[in-house]
This record gives C-alpha cells, structure tokens and sequence, in this order.
C-alpha cells in the first residue's frame, strides 16, 4: 500500500468520530474502506488512491471511555481540493463500525499550502532585512566608508616626541591641540587634518614649540580632567583659544556638529584662564567639581568683561528678597520629579503657571529658545548650571522660577526666584 509523503500532501481532512460502544482502530480503518468501497466510483476509489499515493496513510487515534469511543481521523490528500472534499463527505456516511453505532464529522479541510506560504512570506521579509542592513549599502555609505579608511591612514608621529597628528600640522597656520590619540582620530574622520595630541597630562616640549608660531586653540573634554589640562598649557604653553566638548563628554566621542559647535564656541585664553582659576579656587563646594555652562561664554572670542556692580546693590537685593515668591510642598514634589527625569539627558523643560510643561529643549539651545518665546513663561527646569547670561534673558520675558543642579547667581542677585536641587 503506497503512502504520501507529508511533504506533498496539499489539503488535510481532519475529521472526529464518536462510537457507542468499544471498538480498536483497525476496525475503524476497515469500516472506512469498507463502507466506501464503490461509492464514489474507479476514479476516487479511497484503496486505488493511496496505492498511487493520492491519498495517504490514514490516521486514527480512538480513546474509550465509558463504555463510549471518540476519537479523531486525519487523511493527507494530495488531489485537487473538489475531489479531496468528495472524499471528506463520504467519510460522514459511515453509521456503524463493528456493531455499534458511529458518527463521523468533518470538522475541516486544512490547505497546507496556507501555512507553507506564510512561513515563505515572513523569511522573505526576514532575509530582506537582512539584505538591506549589511548586502546593499548606497553610493553615499560607500563613499563615507572609503573616505573614513582614507583618513584614518593620514594619521602620523609629529616631533621628537613622536605625538599623534594630523597631516596638515607643518602646513597649517591654526593648530588643535587634544588631549590623546583617539581624539585627533575624531577630528581626522570628520576631516580635521591639523589637530596633535599631547598624550598624558604632562605638556611636552614639541608641544611648547609648536604654540610660539601657530594660532592654538585647546580643544578638551567637557569635565574636570579637560579643564586641568587646560590650566597647564596656559602655565607652559603659547594658547590663544580653549574650546570645550559638551558637558560630560569626551573629543573622542562627539559627532561632527558638535565639534564644529564646540570650535564656532571657542573663547579667548585670557577669558579661559579667568574661568579655571575661579573654578578651581573654589574648593569644598559643590562648584567647584562641576564643568560650568558652555553658555555663559560669549562667540565673539573676546573674554568678556566683569560685570559692575551697582553702587546701590545692597538696597537692590534687599528688594528682590521682599519680592520672593514660594512654592507650596506640591509644587515642589513636582518640579524635583521633572528635575530627575532631566539628569542625564540634558534637557530643559519651559513650564507655564500652572507647571505644565510647554516645551522641551536641550539645555545647550535654552537661551535661543526663551528668547524666542515673547511670553507665557513662568517657569524654567533644567538639568546645569544657572548664570548670569540665563538670568538677564529671564528677566527680560518676567520668568518667576529657574530651577536647576546648580547656580551660580545669588538668589538676593535677581528678581527671580532661584532654586537648586538642594532647595527641592
């Protein structure tokens, strides 16, 4: 007797049977044979099908239970789906296996070719996927890819020192000075070619040099190592700019429009030198350990003047403590929420009266934002430093509250109300 293989089978009948009484599985299979036997004629013979391998091994599996037999039939088919649903009808004629009574029930005819084609469907889309991502890059990922090998080539040892550089040092009348090897590699694939590293903290000789002839600018991390670094050239070395990483990262790591950014955003040495030596005299505090906002310093490359104070700003101050305003204990649970949700994300958030939030910008942008917001603004949350610069743009659009990590106005210094994370 031939048997079709499941793999070829196209339908699937899959029938329930119910007997009163007890009876095996062959004497099922028997009485299917049997009772169709010259039913359907030569041509749907169920005997001739499955010897030609159309129809295959018939399945039964029977439980008795209580005197009572159920169970279910499954038939493989490999004829069309009119002939395959003869075949499933004629099953229902059975009345009687043995000598007890029986029904049999088509409960459907499964296409195998459904499931088959919705494996195909999802692996093709699986492998298209995949296509996509790594087969197929475009002409510009070609072309990014092969300028960044070329450049990483351009790397060469510059002096007795043997520092990491760029190709352009000799030639180039500007100078970036880094701190390490990986940070002229950055520079170098977004296509920087004059930047040399001083490899340590200590201020090598080569670099020393290279300052009293070219125009310097320091281009160092956004934290406290970057800012030491920088007061050791400025002790050693010929420095006319220092530009910064955003706060909290490294030259290494920042894309191509933060390194323009930050060098667009460069200050003057002497403004530079001002700012670390406050920095670093301020020991014990917590401002001293912080990296202070890129946006207290001007873009003009001039180091800005000291503000006067007035001769009245005793009696000034005194207003401004009368004039105070307070948040209850709800407000406050609710600005500290959104002050930590800020940590790390270097965002800032613009509330209105009622402390909900207008808007989210990052910190690096706020100034430009307020000051493109003529009004409705009660309050501002974000995750830095508040200074004097913030705080003149503030008072201009009648803020009430700043609240930010730190400070460095004086609450009795402004109008505004001033908060920290202490405060909260």
């Amino acid at each position: 007797m031939g048997k079709i293989s499941p793999v070829s089978a196209k339908y699937i009948i899959n029938a329930s049977i119910t007997i009163d009484g007890v009876v095996d599985r062959p004497d099922v299979i028997g009485a299917i044979f049997g009772q169709t036997e010259g039913l359907l004629g030569s041509d749907l013979e169920l005997r001739e099908l499955q010897r030609s391998g159309r129809i295959g091994r018939i399945e039964v599996n029977v439980d008795t239970k209580g005197g009572k037999t159920t169970g279910d039939i499954i038939i493989p088919s490999s004829l069309d789906k009119a002939e395959t649903a003869i075949v499933g009808a004629a099953l229902e004629i059975i009345q009687r296996i043995g000598p007890c009574n029986a029904k049999i029930k088509v409960n459907n005819i499964e296409d195998v070719r459904i499931s088959k084609r919705n494996f195909v469907i999802d692996r093709a889309k699986e492998l298209l996927k995949e296509m996509m991502d790594t087969v197929m890059p475009d002409s510009q990922e070609l072309s990014d890819e092969v300028a960044y090998s070329v450049r990483m080539m351009e790397i060469q040892v510059y002096g007795k020192d043997r520092l990491p550089a760029g190709p352009a040092i000799d030639e180039s009348d500007e100078i970036i000075i880094v701190e390490g090897r990986a940070d002229v590699l950055n520079l170098l694939k977004h296509g920087i070619k004059n930047a040399i590293a001083i490899n340590g903290t200590s201020i090598p000789p080569t670099i020393a040099e290279l300052t009293q002839r070219k125009i310097v600018t320091a281009f160092v991390d956004g934290d406290r190592g970057g800012k030491l670094i920088i007061k050791e050239l400025l002790n050693v070395a010929d420095i006319d700019y220092v530009a910064f990483a955003p706060d909290g990262k490294e030259v290494e790591e920042i894309t191509k429009k933060e390194i323009h950014k930050a060098l667009r955003s460069r200050i003057a040495a002497e403004q530079a030198k001002l700012e670390v030596t406050t920095e670093t005299s301020k020991t014990g505090t917590k401002q001293a350990s912080r990296t202070p906002e890129r946006s207290s310093w001007n873009n003009n490359r001039q180091p800005q003047r000291p503000s006067r104070q007035p001769r009245a700003a005793t009696q000034q101050h005194s207003s401004y403590t009368a004039k105070k305003l307070m948040l209850d204990n709800d407000q406050k649970k609710k600005v500290r929420e959104m002050l930590e949700d800020l940590i790390g994300t270097r965002g800032a958030y613009i509330l209105d009266e009622k402390l909900s939030i207008l808007g989210k910008v990052p910190t690096s942008e706020l100034e430009t934002a307020v000051k493109s917001v003529s009004s409705g603004v009660y309050a501002i949350v974000f995750n830095g430093t508040i200074d004097k610069n913030l705080v003149r743009t503030a008072e201009k659009l009648n803020v009430k509250f700043l609240v930010a990590m730190d400070s460095k106005v004086k609450n009795e210094e402004t109008k505004i109300n001033i908060m920290t994370e202490e405060d909260l």
